[in-house]
């Protein structure tokens, strides 16, 4: 395999059976591959692999304590990985496959490599709900590992081109599946006896999740359990403004609703919408002949708590 520093060719292929065969051969060699889901691009490989998932940190140079989510294609495989009490039972019943990932206790025959987890005691896990990552699994017969198919710490992908301007000659294969659904990473929670646990904000809500678990909200604690939670993340390379209603000179200005700008995350004011577009707005932002990039306010409700999530996380001064 090539090292970290000896750039590779990076093949961009359309989405279809010959391609998710050849992203199969790549994991089951080490490799890493590129992937869409319904929320941002994927950096898909296998789980089980010490080698493999050492080859993710290496392409996004990626902390080591910032553990990663696995993938898999039900709630049966889920729970040969990590052990699920009533409610998280009952979360995975309700959205998987779909945008939520569940911290849960790792069994100790999860079989996964050991980076995974980043040394805790419990698993982040997801049953994504687009067909690639689901062809994939199944192509692959194993849980994979996929973080954002981004440098760690930069803007989320969400689509092919975004991957290749990160990624490309760290990788040997992105899968092009178009614009993704959701645009937005997916909701993470943990739940115990206690009750559950916000870890990252995302489509879900705490609100949905709470009324299915039927059990309070707890804190989640300063401690890093889950992907996301670092001070800084999700960022540009230009500094980012919050909550402007105009321009200052040399800013791209991203509006939403009423408030016009450069561009416009949803000019009837949908929030949904607006987390479909946001890494993307950030994208052209960053690649405007504009030093500086400044968003409008959005709403702290519903979704929107997600969206600012980000945008705090992306306005932050980077950890180094």
């Amino acid at each position: 395999m090539a090292p970290q520093d000896e750039p590779v060719e990076t093949q961009v292929l359309p989405l279809g059976d010959e391609a998710i065969a050849e992203a199969a051969r790549l994991i089951l060699a080490g490799r890493p591959v590129a992937v869409p889901t319904e929320t941002v691009y994927g950096l898909a490989a296998d789980a089980t692999s010490d080698s493999a998932v050492a080859e993710i940190y290496r392409a996004k140079g990626r902390p080591s304590f910032n553990p990663l989510i696995v993938h898999v294609g039900d709630l049966d495989r889920a729970e040969t990985i990590g052990r699920f009490d009533p409610a998280a039972r009952a979360a995975a019943a309700r959205w998987w496959p779909g945008p939520l990932t569940l911290v849960v206790p790792l069994r100790p025959d999860a079989g996964l490599a050991a980076a995974v987890t980043a040394g805790l005691d419990t698993v982040a896990i997801r049953c994504p709900a687009h067909p690639a990552m689901q062809a994939l699994i199944r192509a692959c017969g194993r849980p994979l590992a996929a973080p954002s198919a981004n440098s760690s710490g930069s803007i989320s992908p969400t689509c092919a081109a975004h991957v290749f301007k990160s990624l490309g000659s760290r990788i040997p294969l992105i899968l092009d599946g178009g614009p993704t659904a959701r645009g937005l990473e997916s909701t993470i929670a943990r739940f115990n006896r206690e009750g559950v646990a916000l870890l990252r904000p995302g489509p879900i809500t705490l609100a949905d999740l709470l009324a299915v678990a039927k059990a309070p909200e707890i804190p989640a604690g300063d401690a890093i359990q889950a992907p996301g939670q670092l001070r800084s993340h999700y960022a540009p390379s230009k500094p980012l403004r919050l909550d402007a209603v105009a321009a200052e000179p040399d800013e791209w200005f991203i509006g939403f609703g009423t408030v016009s700008g450069d561009d416009n995350l949803s000019p009837g004011g949908d929030a949904g919408e607006a987390a479909a577009r946001l890494f993307a707005a950030l994208h052209r932002g960053d690649e405007s002949e504009r030093s500086r990039v400044a968003v409008a306010p959005i709403p702290d409700e519903g979704i929107g708590l997600a969206i600012n999530d980000r945008l705090r996380r992306a306005a932050a001064p980077r950890e180094t």
